[in-house]
């Protein structure tokens, strides 16, 4: 497989700017990598639900490491993104250790539609097994013609 065409990566802080700013963060790497608009638009929604699952889900395992005893972590989750071609890898980390759960449709709740945004989104997406560190949940965004 051929090396990636970028390679970005921020850290994420458990406040309700998070989400915003991974957006940002996403556009604007997308926009240096000359990604057309409709595919940044694509993968800033699927960035957006996985970075809210992981603070939402992962934050809680991380805050228990805290209380602990342990130090809190420096970041609550990482976002990285790379490119290979014309498709964007997104990738979430948290120290979450539960497997993301796809909740059945409910057009009346509140919550429970992110992953299947990120289903309709992405051209595939899957997480890596949860361990004591946590978990990597991904998705693959690409150019439509």
């Amino acid at each position: 497989m051929p090396a990636p065409d970028g390679f970005a990566a921020c850290a994420l802080s458990g406040s309700t700017r998070s989400v915003p700013e991974a957006r940002r963060f996403t556009r604007a790497t997308l926009a240096g990598w000359q990604m057309c608009a409709g595919v940044a638009d694509d993968v800033a929604l699927v960035v957006s639900e996985l970075v809210s699952n992981a603070l939402r889900y992962g934050a809680e395992d991380s805050k228990e490491a805290g209380t602990s005893g342990a130090p809190a972590p420096f970041c609550t989750a990482w976002l990285a993104l790379t490119r290979q071609n014309s498709s964007v890898l997104c990738a979430v980390s948290d120290a979450g250790r539960g497997a993301p759960v796809v909740k059945p449709a409910d057009h009346l709740a509140e919550s429970g539609r992110g992953l299947h945004i990120v289903d309709r989104l992405s051209d595939a997406w899957g997480w890596t097994t949860p361990d004591p560190t946590g978990k990597t949940v991904w998705a693959t965004v690409s150019m439509r013609g």
